[in-house]
């Protein structure tokens, strides 16, 4: 543990995908109360760190890796985390956000919908949009994962199951739902 007054450092990390998880992840309601003394939240979209932070104990990643962007973030927060947890069927199977693997090329995909599909200003953003990979990827494709924790979304408890049984040291629950491939 390296956070202040012993708590561990905890990360949540939103890449391609609908923030489903991180709503899930919200809904733990009152027994988010009873993880606050225990760990600190160092970086998530629920906050304003824009930084990925060293020394990260935790880190839930929701989502796929869709682009540039998530691709240096996943690498990132590899390196600087103890214990990576894909969190969520986008970032376990790439689900929602692989939809459009089979529809090639993502470069002509965009030209499509900025271009061909519009009746003024065409153009493809090139300052908003990240560059896009040319396929889609889970997590685990990208950077080694520690732990998977399917649902789309997971459900709060679960969450809360798998958190509590880390911060305490202690096998998964369940451990056959959770491990993936």
């Amino acid at each position: 543990m390296n956070g202040s007054r012993g708590r561990v450092r905890l990360a949540t990390v939103w890449l391609g995908g609908c923030s489903g998880c991180h709503m899930s992840f919200l809904d733990l309601d009152e027994l988010l109360f009873d993880l606050v003394p225990r760990v600190e939240v160092v970086y998530s979209p629920l906050a304003d760190v824009k930084v990925y932070p060293e020394h990260v104990d935790i880190a839930l990643v929701e989502g796929a890796v869709a682009n540039e962007d998530n691709l240096r973030l996943a690498r990132t927060l590899r390196d600087r985390t103890r214990t990576v947890v894909s969190f969520g069927d986008c970032a376990v199977t790439g689900n929602v956000t692989a939809m459009r693997n089979p529809l090639g090329d993502p470069q002509a995909i965009l030209h499509a919908v900025y271009v061909e599909a519009v009746d003024r200003d065409p153009g493809v953003p090139d300052r908003v949009v990240p560059t896009l990979l040319p396929k889609v990827l889970p997590l685990h494709q990208v950077v080694s994962v520690d732990h998977f924790l399917p649902g789309c979304p997971p459900r709060a408890e679960r969450i809360h199951q798998v958190l509590v049984a880390l911060l305490d040291g202690r096998p998964l629950p369940d451990d056959r739902d959770i491990r993936f491939g």
